[in-house]
């Protein structure tokens, strides 16, 4: 029910009022009532009611008054000003102050029921606008978790776009990030012989319980960490050190951490692993290096923190050192763009990567078959891993058996640039890849805002920041589960609304194009000629 309040100074009139108002057919109820704004703003704050009709001049407090007191206390609701003066500087204060109607005295009863029934829908309206856009806030909250994730990852590895990369940019869960040191973790899980007979869900399974076997050492020797999977066999673990700890003290608990990690991989789940350590970064837009780094420790293995455990320690190498980069894997971040071009089908753009990575091959020395047979294998582990969180199992598509074949036939840097664009093009164009379920929750999440605030004046790149993905990225998931465009969609959307809304007859053109989100009305009207093949005003003839 709806609550009305009335004030004025004259008995005559709220009794009247009372008598007048349809209470039944308009939902409402009555509040409660004041001869003055004094009174009239006491019983406006124990009642709050959601609609007020008051009067102008009033003994104690008038009514203009009581209304700018109301609005700084922050009382939402309707106001309408029933008054015997039809000045206009009252008019221009009212508009000021937010008020829903200025009506002159007398008022005439078809004109009160009119002006309470608008008001009415008008409540309604806000009503049902308030439990939608909490039904988008609590899809959003379930979401949540999938965000962070993901923005943990992109700041790891460095595929954090445009504003999300500044210093000040850090969503809220991740604030203290800028009073922290950092330093990451490399964790390899070895592919040994009962490893590599995993089939990829029970692997998922064994990642799984190494990531919460990895929190919960990490948080029994670090206040603050964040973890993140990167691809088929790799993690990092980011831990926060304070910066007035004593670097003995951290390396102490480093190498701790270090043992402990290994000693309770292989203790509960019978699973070898390799850890890196990366050097400290004061910058949190500095971990991405951090994480190169430890990669890059487990890869050249040649800084051993300790004789009987895995852990390898980052050393800078000198320029034109020999060893050099000679062994290492393809950058993280290569693994986490190319996963990411794999999932959302965009085979250009995974086949550039592979391009560029390839030719950085070309200028190595000491370049071997097995170092490339090692390469394929492992961006073949990323393609497989990255599809079967999209649903998609590559053995369906390629027997395993094949692939080795495969596999041992590649000798040389372009050799394997070739093999990995063909494989990347048959994956693409692969149907199996289209409406894969994470993506199609992003879509779901966009299309559902688009129908709630397609009125608004919304953006992709305002939705990229409520769900930390990049505004070029969310523009390609779209496409591809959509078949069209963000900005198509959007449109298609206000059109079909604004023709809705035309054949109702209730408004003119100009208020239709406002109320989908058109401020230039001609600009409106071509594209709605050019979607519906009909004018606007065609509709309302």
């Amino acid at each position: 029910m709806w609550k009305i309040a009335i004030v004025d100074d004259e008995r005559q009139v709220l009794q009247g009022m009372k008598r007048a108002i349809p209470w039944e057919q308009l939902g409402a109820e009555w509040a409660g009532d004041a001869l003055n704004g004094a009174d009239g703003l006491k019983m406006i704050r124990e009642t709050e009611p959601d609609i007020i009709i008051t009067d102008i001049y009033m003994p104690s407090m008038n009514g203009l008054d009581m209304i700018e007191q109301l609005r700084k206390e922050g009382y939402d609701g309707k106001i309408i000003i029933l008054s015997g003066y039809s000045d206009f500087e009252y008019a221009r204060q009212a508009l000021r102050y937010n008020v829903s109607d200025y009506v002159s005295k007398p008022i005439s009863v078809p004109t009160l029921k009119r002006i309470l029934s608008k008001v009415v829908e008008e409540l309604t309206e806000e009503e049902v606008k308030r439990f939608k856009q909490g039904e988008v806030e609590q899809k959003l909250r379930l979401y949540e978790p999938f965000i962070e994730k993901e923005w943990v990852r992109s700041a790891v590895v460095g595929t954090l776009e445009g504003t999300y990369r500044s210093p000040d940019s850090l969503p809220h869960p991740y604030r203290y990030w800028s009073k922290c040191n950092h330093i990451a973790i490399g964790i390899d899980t070895v592919r040994d012989v009962r490893a590599s007979q995993f089939p990829l869900t029970d692997w998922n399974l064994f990642r799984f319980a190494i990531s919460n076997i990895a929190c919960e050492v990490a948080r029994k020797i670090f206040a603050a960490i964040e973890y993140t999977e990167l691809h088929s066999s790799r993690a990092v673990l980011i831990v926060h050190p304070q910066p007035e700890e004593k670097r003995g003290e951290l390396e102490d608990r480093l190498k701790e951490l270090g043992m402990k990690l290994i000693d309770s991989v292989k203790c509960y789940v019978k699973l070898q692993i390799r850890v890196g350590i990366g050097e400290m970064k004061q910058e949190w837009t500095k971990i991405p290096d951090s994480t190169e780094e430890a990669f890059r420790a487990i890869d050249s293995r040649t800084q051993r923190l300790t004789p009987n455990y895995e852990m390898y320690l980052y050393e800078r190498e000198e320029k034109g050192s020999e060893n050099q980069q000679s062994v290492t894997f393809f950058p993280v971040k290569f693994y986490v763009e190319i996963a990411g071009a794999i999932k959302s089908s965009q085979e250009e753009e995974a086949k550039a990567l592979v391009e560029e990575q390839v030719k950085l091959l070309e200028n190595q020395k000491a370049i071997t078959p097995e170092y490339i047979q090692m390469q394929a294998g492992e961006v073949w582990g990323v393609f497989n891993y990255s599809l079967y969180e999209a649903g998609i199992l590559l053995d369906d598509l390629f027997p395993n058996d094949l692939i080795a074949k495969e596999l041992i036939l590649l000798t040389d840097p372009v050799q394997l640039g070739d093999w990995l664009c063909s494989k990347i093009s048959m994956i693409c164009r692969s149907r199996q890849l289209r409406g894969n379920s994470k993506h199609r929750q992003v879509v779901d999440f966009m299309t559902h805002y688009i129908h709630e605030h397609y009125a608004e004046d919304i953006t992709l790149a305002e939705l990229s920041e409520k769900i930390y993905i990049s505004r070029n990225h969310l523009s390609i998931i779209f496409k591809n589960i959509t078949g069209e465009t963000f900005n198509n969609y959007l449109t298609r959307v206000r059109i079909e609304k604004a023709r809705e809304l035309l054949l109702e007859r209730n408004m003119l053109v100009y208020e239709v194009a406002e109320k989908v989100g058109y401020k230039n009305v001609p600009y409106f009207s071509t594209l709605f000629k050019k979607i519906t093949g009909m004018n606007p005003t065609d509709l309302i003839r």
